[in-house]
């Protein structure tokens, strides 16, 4: 399987896509059993895919065909926000309303760690050496966890108290992004150097005038895809002094948009939104080039692998 798209909504399914022809080639309906679909993730050899199914993860293979989980990770008390695989597969982090964030380790199927961040999680990311998280919460910080010190190390409020809704990191650790409900992004450049701030703020700007649900920086760090309660996404270009230019707006979903998946080569974006819809669009132009339909309800998370590996 070359390509793997999968799509996740709050009719309780999960839906695997062949990406260029648009047919849903598999569904995981989970025996009746309730819970929402929250997030997914595709662990980097492909093999395996994790949900957040309101207060559990559960790990599905790729290339079965049962709706039963291989492993189903319990614990969270609260909704899981996020969750995303170490570089090598070796362990899962997940966050929740419950204001924790747990270290799985996939190994041994058991809990390896447990930070209480004091407030509510809505996104969290691995910073590229894998050995520090990026976290977001309602109390509006963002934190860094050091996984080797074992606790949060770094604390920013970049607009007071107003809720942070996602983070994203930069695939070669150059900046960290973060959106707000008001629709503000802002924009960190990390620093390796110590003499430096780590984290040095270079920018913020308003990217829309409704809610941000989700951000995602392109591979390739040249774009950033802001998602939007205004029912759009808009494309930001990014240039090497981490200035951030209004590029173009996906327009096409009728509601909500919750969240995005960039291509390996960072031309194509997977959206997902409360229309019930999934789209794929080639950026370049902003042009919808294939649409999704299934979902009885809002889809609200999507997952995207087309890179090889080996």
């Amino acid at each position: 399987m070359s390509v793997i798209l999968v799509t996740g909504s709050y009719d309780h399914e999960i839906r695997f896509w062949e990406a260029w022809s648009g047919i849903c080639s598999r569904t995981i309906t989970r025996g009746g059993e309730s819970g929402q679909v929250n997030r997914l993730a595709i662990s980097p050899d492909k093999r395996l895919l994790a949900a957040a199914i309101h207060k559990k993860v559960k790990i599905y293979e790729i290339g079965g065909t049962s709706s039963t989980p291989v492993t189903t990770f319990e614990g969270h008390t609260g909704n899981v926000t996020a969750l995303q695989f170490h570089c090598d597969g070796k362990w899962l982090a997940t966050c929740s309303e419950d204001s924790t964030i747990r270290i799985w380790d996939m190994g041994s199927k058991h809990l390896h760690r447990t930070y209480d961040n004091g407030s509510p999680v809505n996104d969290l990311c691995i910073h590229p050496n894998q050995g520090e998280l990026i976290s977001c919460d309602q109390a509006g910080s963002v934190k860094q966890w050091d996984l080797t010190e074992n606790s949060c190390v770094l604390e920013l409020t970049p607009a007071g108290d107003i809720p942070i809704r996602s983070v994203s990191i930069a695939s070669d650790g150059s900046c960290l992004v973060a959106a707000n409900n008001k629709g503000r992004v802002f924009v960190w450049r990390i620093n390796e150097n110590t003499s430096l701030p780590r984290f040095q703020a270079v920018t913020r700007f308003a990217a829309h005038s409704r809610y941000i649900t989700r951000i995602v920086l392109s591979p390739n760090v040249r774009y950033l895809a802001t998602c939007s309660a205004d029912t759009t996404v808009k494309i930001w270009h990014i240039s090497s002094k981490l200035e951030f230019k209004y590029d173009k707006t996906l327009q096409g979903h009728q509601r909500w948009v919750w969240d995005a998946a960039w291509s390996a080569d960072s031309a194509y974006l997977v959206t997902a939104s409360s229309d019930h819809v999934a789209r794929l669009w080639e950026v370049a132009p902003g042009e919808t080039v294939r649409q999704y339909n299934g979902h009885h309800k809002a889809c609200v998370c999507c997952a995207l692998a087309d890179h090889t590996t080996g």
